[in-house]
């Protein structure tokens, strides 16, 4: 049964309701949040459960819809909640939009299109940028791993309170979250760039090299989303020359 999550505290004047979509990579399932009646990210297709649910908690008042990437588990249930909430705009902004009380800031990386929201300088809304638990996969399509890293610098440099990602509980350290997350990414680089002295070429090789902390038995998709991030890593190092 699909209820707002109250689990672990939510910034004020935010609410969240969890998708039933639990899985190695989604966690305990997609996070869609409202605030003054915009929707982030109102979660997966073909989920009527989790429309209604979005909708009891919007209380009736809906003013739009704002999606941080297109990932079918984050954007899916956009066109059928739109429509039940009254024709309301369904958002996909780019860097520096404001959308109702949200400012998009751009964090590539996932996808090519991810966007962050910022609500007043003090929360920022994630999406795969940042997970609340674990590492996020960057996709070797998803616009580079460099500029992942400055849209997690660029989070770095504001004054928040928390962070509510797509996945996962709140963050209410966020300046140790981001630091955390841009170290793990040059953790990884260097125990690649070491492989890579090594002489290990195939991606297997320098999976388990510089991946070597993984448990794959976790998840058949571990392995795949940790070759998307390597592939990233590898397109870094070819633009900066040092491969």
């Amino acid at each position: 049964m699909l209820t707002m999550d109250r689990g672990d505290r939510m910034p004020e004047g935010v609410i969240r309701v969890r998708s039933d979509n639990p899985s190695a990579l989604t966690l305990e399932g997609t996070n869609t949040y409202l605030v003054d009646g915009w929707v982030i990210d109102p979660g997966p297709p073909d989920d009527e459960a989790h429309v209604e649910a979005v909708l009891a908690a919007a209380g009736g008042r809906l003013n739009g819809i704002a999606i941080t990437h297109a990932h079918a588990d984050h954007d899916g249930a956009a066109p059928a909640l739109a429509e039940r909430a009254g024709g309301v705009p369904v958002v996909r902004p780019s860097d520096g939009d404001e959308v109702g009380p949200l400012l998009a800031i751009a964090t590539p990386g996932h996808t090519a299109d991810h966007v962050s929201f910022v609500l007043d300088g003090r929360v920022a809304f994630t999406g795969d940028a940042v997970a609340g638990r674990g590492s996020v996969f960057i996709a070797a399509d998803g616009g580079g791993l460099g500029p992942y890293l400055d849209g997690l610098r660029r989070l770095r440099e504001l004054d928040l309170e928390a962070l509510c990602p797509g996945h996962g509980p709140v963050v209410h350290d966020p300046r140790a979250k981001l630091d955390e997350y841009i170290d793990h990414r040059l953790e990884r680089e260097r125990k690649l760039v070491v492989a890579l002295d090594q002489g290990l070429r195939e991606p297997d090789d320098l999976l388990d090299a510089a991946w070597d902390d993984v448990d794959w038995s976790l998840s058949p998709y571990l392995r795949w989303a940790a070759g998307q991030t390597l592939e990233a890593h590898l397109q870094k190092l070819r633009a900066e020359g040092r491969v």
